[in-house]
């Protein structure tokens, strides 16, 4: 299950007593935020897509939206998400649950700008009923990222 998993990854820092496993769905921004009485925008989304046929994970905050032209900057191929089938089997955790946590190895991950406005902020923890509040450095700190980049629009207009 994804969320032992995520509870495996996160005990490296002694942490894994901080998920939230929550009564509600927190499947989606709008969920997450209700279930946790946070602003959606708290909540860190994690995108995956496909890029030069692997997987690519982006987290952002919950108003942010991917930028196609900035995406492609950044990665040189236009913004294909994994299908839904795919995403449990490339990233290691279902749709609802995608986190930045125990994922499958070879996952590239990214945080986005979009996030560095909080002091504090909510990722799934591998199912769709699970969060953890994290500061921004315990974000780096416990997801294996290979850099911030700047892929959204629609938080900073």
């Amino acid at each position: 299950m994804a969320i032992e998993k995520v509870r495996n990854h996160l005990a490296q820092w002694h942490v894994e007593h901080k998920i939230q496993e929550l009564e509600e769905s927190s499947a989606t921004v709008e969920l997450a935020a209700q279930a946790l009485g946070c602003e959606p925008e708290r909540i860190a989304k994690s995108l995956s897509f496909l890029v030069n046929d692997g997987a690519v994970l982006i987290v952002a905050a919950g108003d942010a939206k991917i930028d196609n032209a900035k995406f492609k900057a950044v990665f040189g191929t236009k913004a294909k998400m994994l299908a839904r089938d795919d995403v449990e089997k490339m990233i290691g955790h279902d749709v609802g649950g995608v986190c930045p946590f125990g994922v499958n190895e070879g996952v590239a991950i990214y945080l986005d700008d979009s996030l560095k406005r909080f002091t504090t902020v909510f990722p799934a923890c591998g199912s769709s009923n699970s969060a953890i509040e994290v500061t921004i450095s315990e974000l780096e700190a416990y997801t294996p990222y290979k850099e911030w980049v700047d892929v959204c629009k629609g938080w900073n207009d």
